[in-house]
């Protein structure tokens, strides 16, 4: 069972959250005219990385809020977590650009 610990409440069990994805996923901007190729990518096609790896997470059963976790999908051991700054680009455009340092 992992252990994941909220930015906003501390640690708790996984059975409180829920997984919410990719969180290097960028989605095609709006007002552009984009192809159903592209919209068929964005919503449907993930890649499956094993290693490190950013991910969105919801606490579900807690404070209700999306945070990022950095985790390792191959031991998952999980290397930083940290609140969504409403500033911060949501969709990131270089990878793991928010851990550097870690």
């Amino acid at each position: 069972m992992l252990e994941i610990k909220c930015p906003y409440c501390g640690k708790r069990s996984q059975n409180e959250f829920s997984y919410g994805g990719d969180a290097n996923i960028k989605r095609p901007e709006l007002g552009k005219e984009v192809s159903d190729r592209e919209w068929d990518d964005f919503v449907y096609f993930r890649k499956n990385p094993r290693g490190m790896h950013l991910e969105l997470w919801h606490h579900v059963a807690g404070c209700r809020q999306w945070f990022k976790v950095s985790r390792d999908t191959s031991t998952h051991e999980i290397f930083k977590t940290s609140k969504i700054n409403r500033n911060y680009n949501f969709y990131m455009t270089q990878k793991y650009d928010w851990i550097k340092g870690v």
